[in-house]
């Protein structure tokens, strides 16, 4: 079974940013094949590790209510895990799982089951399985029910940052998941945390197990589509995310 690490926060809080660099050290560390899944219904994970866009889950679940989808004589079981293999997409020591938008109208509890037992028979193949969440975690709760070794919940450096990403602690307490530790990343901080920002995170209850700097490098390889992925070892960005994979021992 592979080491679960989740990572969760509200839009816009770099949590993909987060992903692609903690992946980036997890090959360095030659800790590999690494199974990576992009939960985020704005799916741009694939793009921040430089793979092709493969097919999503949400459309391969969506085509078995297509009473013309399955062809005759295969069973539904066997279409979805014919599709859920072509639909990773491969790169060098990892691969990629995207799960995609919101299921539609009926009930999806039967392909839901499915999935999750060939998640289960995935991760046995890999090491490591880092998702990248949404921030309500919905994914996590109906689909891949398993225990999460680490949870890390991104909050940008702000008093409401931080205040989200203490709701969205207290929310993953109400679903039916098993999380051993869950730890705080405040991302594009400027000086770590102040005075006020501190008092906020410990009413989060959450421990802060480390900072990204703001780094030009992103935003730069951002805006000429450069994958994050590639970013170098002396970035500010990657140097903050090797130091928390450090920290956290993975």
């Amino acid at each position: 079974m592979a080491k679960h690490i989740s990572i969760a926060g509200k839009g816009g809080t770099g949590k993909t940013t987060l992903a692609a660099l903690l992946i980036r050290y997890l090959l360095e560390k030659n800790k590999k094949p690494v199974l990576a899944v992009d939960a985020d219904p704005n799916a741009n994970l694939y793009e921040a590790l430089g793979l092709e866009r493969g097919g999503s889950v949400s459309e391969i679940i969506k085509n078995t209510k297509d009473i013309n989808a399955v062809p005759q004589g295969m069973t539904k079981d066997v279409y979805i895990d014919y599709h859920l293999q072509r639909a990773l997409s491969e790169g060098k020591g990892l691969d990629l799982l995207t799960l995609g938008g919101p299921e539609g109208a009926g009930c999806y509890c039967f392909p839901n089951q499915l999935l999750s037992h060939f998640m289960g028979q995935l991760s046995d193949n890999y090491p490591y399985m880092l998702i990248d969440n949404e921030a309500g975690m919905e994914h996590l709760s109906r689909r891949i029910a398993q225990s999460v070794d680490l949870l890390l919940i991104v909050s940008d450096s702000t008093v409401r940052g931080v205040r989200s990403a203490g709701r969205i602690a207290a929310l993953t307490q109400s679903l039916d998941l098993k999380i051993k530790n869950s730890y705080l990343v405040l991302n594009r901080s400027k000086n770590g945390a102040d005075a006020k920002l501190q008092e906020e995170i410990e009413k989060t209850k959450l421990h802060l197990i480390g900072s990204i700097p703001e780094d030009p490098r992103v935003f730069d390889y951002d805006a000429s589509g450069r994958p994050l992925f590639e970013l170098p070892l002396v970035s500010p960005a990657t140097k903050a995310a090797f130091n928390i994979g450090d920290q956290l021992k993975i």
